[in-house]
């Protein structure tokens, strides 16, 4: 077992001393609360000196591993000659545009910030814009930033989850106080994978629908799958109707590759928001569409869009790297194959153990949730052992496998892991469900 009584939980305790509760960000305060000083590869190390294989990769950006040696030359390069200018693009700014406009479905055009959040609330006041329309659709348990219409309906506890029966179907789980009702009344919460349900609501709702968003795998909680005719039905549904539809791809973008889920899935959007992975871990996120839609977004369009650190050289230069090294081949290939290999052997040892539990995953992410299928939104989850699914987690963390000791979350694989990182965490793997059953 590994040591972290010392230096981790003194850093942490005079991290209280001046921010609130310890984290600059709410969901990194977890147990057991370490402090890490180190990251190199597949690979975290932590005050005290134990190193863990990592599988939380800072949810999700790392995808070529931490630290990696070309992203961080090109970042180094690209600071000893310029900085912010914040006038005009700068030549890596069209590069890196031209790239996502050439390999991801929906891009004809595209604009730049720092944050999955920020695009994301960018993308619906574009839809609100351009429709002259005010509602918005957003499913339970996808999560797409922090601000105020989207700010609801996650992780839920029972009582909060929205459905189908009656008036349920308007019920918020607001995930912040604060936030501005009338803003929060305006979106509609439905059920993940319910065509019937969506298809009401459209028609319902009629003109006064802006935009349905959602991730098209529901990767917040986990990975719930979704039905092919789910996809395509809110495609025509929302054509039909003159609603924008977005796709938060803030997760599944470059992990599932540079087409992102929706190249997979043969669905265009309207919208579609990238992050996380787009620049290993460098802050960078996009905004990205229907030239007729993003042109609104122009210099003396209709949708003020700005920010001073929006398309910053250090981002866009760790995109260009992280891009061109998926381009290679075998990227992909080496990170579904690390998936595969995973979620095979964690299947093989639960069944083994006759233990109640559903493999999960797509490409580079798996998890183990403890319960039995179906998995097709978040209502299914509930029925997940969540007491089961954290001490599990830190039972791994206790032999050098980090997962994040939280509920429902999702584990990443990066270029970085091997096949020996795979096999040593299925061994740590076995010994933890014996010993936790």
């Amino acid at each position: 077992m590994l040591n972290t009584e010392s230096q981790s939980r003194a850093i942490a305790d005079l991290a209280e001393s001046y921010i609130p509760g310890g984290v600059s960000s709410n969901n990194r305060r977890v147990e057991p609360n370490l402090v890490f000083t180190r990251a190199e590869g597949a690979y975290l190390f932590d005050a005290d000196g134990n190193r863990y294989v990592d599988y939380h990769a800072g949810f999700g950006p790392p995808i070529l591993g931490h630290c990696h040696p070309e992203v961080n030359q090109r970042v180094s390069d690209v600071i000893s000659r310029i900085d912010l200018v914040g006038v005009g693009p700068t030549e890596l700014e069209v590069q890196l545009a031209r790239k996502i406009v050439e390999h991801l479905p929906s891009a004809e055009k595209v604009i730049f910030c720092n944050s999955g959040s920020e695009a994301t609330y960018s993308a619906i006041r574009l839809a609100r814009a351009a429709t002259g329309r005010r509602k918005l659709i957003k499913f339970q348990g996808c999560y797409h930033g922090w601000h105020d219409a989207v700010a609801m309906n996650v992780i839920s506890p029972p009582d909060r989850v929205a459905g189908r029966a009656g008036l349920r179907l308007r019920r918020r789980d607001p995930l912040s106080a604060g936030m501005t009702p009338e803003v929060v009344e305006d979106t509609l919460v439905l059920t993940f994978n319910d065509v019937e349900e969506v298809t009401r609501t459209i028609h319902d709702q009629g003109d006064t629908l802006a935009a349905v968003i959602l991730e098209p795998i529901p990767h917040n909680i986990g990975c719930v799958l979704p039905h092919r005719e789910f996809l395509h039905a809110l495609r025509d549904l929302t054509r039909r109707n003159g609603t924008v539809l977005i796709f938060d791809e803030v997760i599944t973008g470059f992990r599932h590759g540079l087409g992102g889920y929706q190249q997979i899935a043969g669905v265009t959007p309207d919208l579609t928001v990238l992050g996380k992975a787009i620049a290993n871990g460098y802050p960078l996120a996009a905004l990205c569409g229907r030239a007729d839609l993003l042109d609104h977004c122009a210099p003396g369009g209709d949708v003020f869009f700005a920010g001073t650190f929006n398309a910053h050289p250090v981002g866009v230069a760790a995109s260009l790297a992280t891009v061109e090294v998926l381009e290679r081949p075998g990227s992909y290939e080496h990170l579904f194959g690390l998936g595969d290999r995973m979620r095979r052997g964690l299947r093989e040892l639960v069944t083994r153990l006759g233990i109640e539990a559903t493999v999960a995953g797509f490409g580079s992410v798996f998890l183990t949730y403890f319960m039995s299928p179906p998995i097709d939104n978040y209502t299914d989850l509930l029925r997940n052992d969540a007491e089961e699914f954290v001490a599990y987690r830190r039972a791994m963390i206790e032999r050098g496998l980090y997962e994040l000791p939280v509920n429902l979350k999702r584990n990443h694989i990066s270029l970085s892991h091997r096949i020996d990182d795979i096999d040593q965490t299925l061994e740590a793997a076995e010994d933890v469900l014996r010993t936790v059953r």
